[in-house]
Formats: structure tokens, C-alpha cells, sequence
């Protein structure tokens, strides 16, 4: 596809968030996303972000398989949950689910350092490469179960998964800062709910409910 093409699918992509935004804006409290928020989004190419087959599609708001019964979430997800974080440029931010490495591509665009961790090995690798290639010098990847995050470079600013969990994972809650926030997809397969977690300045943990979500499930810890 030609850049002027791919541009294009880019605005369209962008109005499609600011429509969405709209629509659920009693949910949200709010009817426009964050300007650096929609910055990022348009400047990251989702189309390096997905298999070559279905680059087409990439700016479709629909989610995308990228294989291993995993998916790339919708733009407006992927954007909606990044507003939620509240991300300034000094944050180290913690990613659980790197996919493709979409999401840690929009996360770099306006944090300090992305910390992010994905459980299926080839999907890692892919991920590390497209990063890579796009100049993503702040964003570290591992292989590992997110269940437990990644303790040795905690506390982080902000946490957030793309994977949903039964519950908020403990030791996530635990290497959150105080004063920081997490956006998680917590909940039974067909009762998801995207939860904003803040923790205050005192440690304390409050949880908001924001709307209804569907993700594929975060591998839990296995029983000791």
C-alpha cells in the first residue's frame, strides 16, 4: 500500500477513536481522549504491528489475530486504556502481554522506559524486531509469565495489561509506586471489565470499573 493510502486509513482510524470516545463518554466521564494520547496513535504505523497478511486491515477498529490464539486489540482500546494511565514523559511504565509490541510502540512514544513482558517466545522475538526496526531504544522485553511482573526493575508509574486475569494480580498491585495507576482487564471470560487501579500516595488501593471488554486470558501463576 502507498504511504498517502496508509495515511489516509490512519485519519480514518483516528476519527473512528474520537466517534467511539463520544459514544461512551458517560462511561468515561470525559468526550475526547488526551491529545498526546491521539498524537501517538497516529504516528505509530499499526501496520508494521501486524501479520503481513492482514496489513489491510490494520486500521480497521476491529482486533486482529497475530496468531497463538492471540489477538491486537482494537485502536480505540489500545487508546482508551493508554489515556486511562495518565502517562508523563518521566514514567517507567510496565506493559503484561507485548504481542506484536503495538501497544509498547504507542507506550514508548510518551513514557521514559517501557519494561514489557510477553509469556509466548516467538511472539517476543517478532515483537523485539519491529521495535527495533521502527528506533524503540526505550522499551525492554523479556519472556516470562506477567503474572508476576518484572520485580527487579520495580516500583513502576503505571502498569497495564493486555491480557485479562480473574482478579488484579497481587504482585502487580505490589510493584505499582504509590501514587500510581494500572489499567487492567480483569474477570471471567464472558464478563470482562476494563479496571482503572489507583494507588495512592499512602499505598492505598482503590478499583473503578469502566466498561465491558473482552480479552484473551493472562496466564495465572502456577500453584507452589
Amino acid at each position: 500500500m502507498h504511504a498517502k493510502d496508509l495515511d489516509a486509513l490512519r485519519r480514518h482510524m483516528l476519527a473512528e477513536i474520537s466517534a467511539e470516545t463520544v459514544h461512551v463518554s458517560g462511561l468515561m466521564g470525559k468526550t475526547a481522549l488526551d491529545e498526546r494520547v491521539m498524537m501517538a496513535m497516529g504516528k505509530v504505523p499499526r501496520h508494521e504491528f501486524v501479520p503481513i497478511e492482514l496489513r489491510p486491515y490494520a486500521y480497521a477498529n476491529i482486533p486482529l489475530p497475530i496468531g497463538f490464539n492471540k489477538t491486537i486489540s482494537q485502536p480505540f482500546i489500545v487508546a482508551l486504556m493508554t489515556d486511562l494511565l495518565d502517562i508523563r514523559s518521566d514514567d517507567i511504565v510496565l506493559e503484561i502481554g507485548t504481542g506484536l509490541g503495538y501497544q509498547a510502540a504507542i507506550l514508548a512514544e510518551l513514557a521514559r522506559k517501557v519494561y514489557s513482558v510477553e509469556i509466548i517466545e516467538e511472539l517476543g522475538q517478532q515483537a523485539k524486531q519491529r521495535l527495533r526496526r521502527r528506533g524503540y531504544t526505550n522499551v525492554a522485553l523479556k519472556i516470562a509469565n506477567g503474572y508476576h511482573g518484572w520485580s527487579e526493575h520495580a516500583p513502576f508509574d503505571k502498569v497495564i495489561l493486555t491480557a485479562a486475569p480473574d482478579l488484579v494480580p497481587p504482585p502487580l498491585i505490589h510493584q505499582l509506586k504509590n501514587g500510581g495507576k494500572m489499567v487492567v482487564p480483569a474477570g471471567l471470560p464472558e464478563a470482562q471489565e476494563l479496571i482503572l487501579v489507583n494507588k495512592d500516595d499512602n499505598g492505598r488501593v482503590t478499583m473503578r470499573e469502566i466498561l465491558q471488554v473482552r480479552f484473551s486470558q493472562l496466564e495465572e501463576a502456577e500453584p507452589s
